[in-house]
């Protein structure tokens, strides 16, 4: 699908302001202009555009302000084909009923003629998102790490998703893995069709790693809802607490280890043993366990880090393929072939290579 066919004839983005205080305006119940100041775009994320803003508007007793968050699809970055932004509203709705720290979505548009592109209004949540792969951002982490609070709060969101009741959240509507190892071969399943559409030529390594995946797949014996993608840079900070998770694009019913193990590998901390550059191990573990009541199995967690190499090599493979076919020209995207051959590589080393 390409980025006019998702953005249709909608407004430029020099007239959002304008959009949006129409758009809220009777969602609001305003009795007047609906008001949009600060309206930024953040350079975060490959996904979806993000646009940060405050509206101010009377109701008839009071004036009133709230800060909002704009996320539209493009159409044309990458996961596009697993970022539905329909999906990812109802699953915010679903776990406002919860104790994870998800923003609150109001609104979804599905028309791209009325925002310029799908899109969701959603609550703007009070905190930071410093960048783990930059120098200031692990300073930042190391610096929280040493107080110690940041940990702890880390920590715990992780375990308020495992442990939300999912099928009482009503959840299942992201399917329901059966018994043994199928949770395990539909992600698989699901990261070798991004690569077949990428239109990358292949990989040997990566061939090997699929082969590998499918036949030594785990068992899952216990289901939770899973993130996905749970690392700092995911989570926005507010006095050293998670004040909430984000990005909701690969959640699943599946695996706790899932998530756990995308704790745990290398690819998520840089130049430090502190777990996604802010959480000491022991602290993990222990807090981790006994918050859940889940313990965490290094073994199937070696198997899933495995399986992220197959998913971190389907994404640059997607992300390299939009570039080089002039979908998109985010230079970002332009630099992501040299990454497959990072995740190739560090999987070639887990294999025995």
């Amino acid at each position: 699908m390409s980025a006019a066919s998702v953005r249709g004839e909608g407004p430029d983005d020099r007239d959002l302001a304008g959009v949006l205080g129409e758009y809220l305006r009777d969602r609001l119940g305003a009795s007047g202009p609906v008001g949009i100041g600060s309206l930024e775009r953040i350079a975060v994320g490959w996904s979806h555009e993000t646009w940060l803003f405050d509206a101010a508007w009377s109701d008839d007793i009071d004036e009133q302000r709230q800060g909002f968050c704009l996320r539209r699809d493009p159409g044309n970055a990458l996961l596009r084909q697993e970022s539905d932004l329909a999906e990812q509203f109802r699953v915010l709705r679903c776990l406002e009923s919860t104790a994870v720290a998800a923003p609150r979505a109001f609104w979804y548009e599905p028309d791209p003629a009325v925002l310029g592109a799908p899109a969701i209004v959603m609550e703007r949540v009070v905190g930071e998102c410093p960048s783990p792969w930059r120098r200031a951002g692990r300073e930042y982490y190391a610096a929280a790490a040493e107080r110690g609070v940041l940990p702890a709060s880390f920590t715990d969101a992780l375990a308020a998703v495992h442990n939300v009741d999912w099928k009482a959240a009503g959840l299942e509507f992201l399917g329901v893995p059966r018994a043994g190892s199928d949770f395990a071969q539909r992600e698989i399943a699901k990261w070798q069709a991004l690569i077949d559409d990428s239109g990358h030529p292949g990989h040997p390594i990566l061939a090997d790693l699929i082969g590998w995946l499918k036949h030594n797949a785990p068992p899952t014996d216990q289901l939770t809802l899973v993130h996905g993608a749970f690392r700092t840079g995911n989570v926005l900070i507010h006095d050293d607490q998670v004040s909430a998770i984000l990005d909701w694009e690969l959640q699943v019913i599946g695996d706790p280890m899932y998530d756990v193990a995308y704790m745990l590998t290398e690819l998520n901390r840089e130049g430090t043993e502190l777990l996604s550059n802010v959480v000491p191990r022991e602290l993990f573990f222990d807090r981790y366990q006994q918050a859940t009541g889940i313990e965490i199995d290094e073994e199937r967690c070696a198997y899933f880090q495995l399986l992220y190499a197959m998913r971190s090599a389907a994404f640059w493979m997607s992300a390299a393929g939009l570039y080089a076919d002039g979908s998109n020209s985010d230079l970002r995207l332009a630099r992501t072939h040299w990454s497959v051959t990072v995740a190739l590589e560090r999987a070639a080393t887990e294999l025995g290579y």
